[in-house]
């Protein structure tokens, strides 16, 4: 049996081209379903469903044998040892800095100001301003981000940022793009030994799959 660990949302619905693309058909949907695993078209594929921040536990301890995971989610996570065989190229977004409307953000890094920035992102913000020398208190939550820069709870956000268009209805201005983000196929490293050739089937359906939307 072969089990992949998806989330829920964006990268499910991204996701499932590509399966189609390797011949495998998730067989219930999961907005309807409660189920947390999911059958496949393929009787010795499963999927399970896991939170996003989740799946590279469950690949890199053995709950599932590959997992589609944004790029920010790894970067944040302790998980050593994956395999990354592949960059899907979908879920696309980026991680920035903003502020509110009207904060002269660029004034304030160049006097060397001590900002408050607000983020899920610790690790990515911490070694971001540190590259650029800036001083910053980190402030973690974990949602409503935009709220954080209306109420004096910080001076700038880290986010992540599709659109745009969330940042703009509360008032935000985004003042630095720090990276861009898409979601990448990650393989615990002793099931690739132990069941090489079924995984190694669906990495280069995967590849080719994503080649192709390349080209087009």
């Amino acid at each position: 049996m072969i089990t992949l660990a998806l989330s829920k949302g964006r990268i499910f619905d991204d996701i499932l081209p590509l399966l189609k693309t390797a011949g495998i058909e998730v067989l219930d949907d999961p907005e309807k379903s409660r189920k947390l695993i999911l059958g496949t078209n393929q009787p010795d594929v499963r999927v399970v469903l896991v939170r996003a921040t989740d799946v590279p536990t469950y690949v890199q301890y053995g709950g599932a044998d590959l997992g589609v995971v944004g790029k920010d989610t790894l970067l944040e996570s302790s998980s050593q040892g994956l395999y990354q065989p592949l960059d899907l190229q979908i879920a696309k977004c980026r991680i920035s800095v903003a502020v509110r409307e009207g904060f002269d953000y660029a004034a304030a890094v160049k006097q060397g100001s001590r900002l408050k920035v607000a983020t899920k992102y610790v690790a990515i913000a911490r070694d971001f301003f540190a590259s650029k020398g800036v001083h910053v208190d980190l402030i973690k939550l974990y949602g409503s981000m935009e709220l954080a820069p209306l109420t004096g709870l910080a001076d700038a956000i880290v986010d992540l940022v599709s659109t745009g268009s969330t940042l703009k209805a509360n008032h935000l201005v985004e003042v630095e793009r720090i990276m861009d983000i898409s979601s990448q196929l990650v393989v615990n490293q002793t099931a690739l030994k132990l069941k090489q050739a079924p995984i190694r089937k669906i990495i280069d359906a995967f590849a080719l799959a994503v080649e192709n939307q390349s080209v087009r």
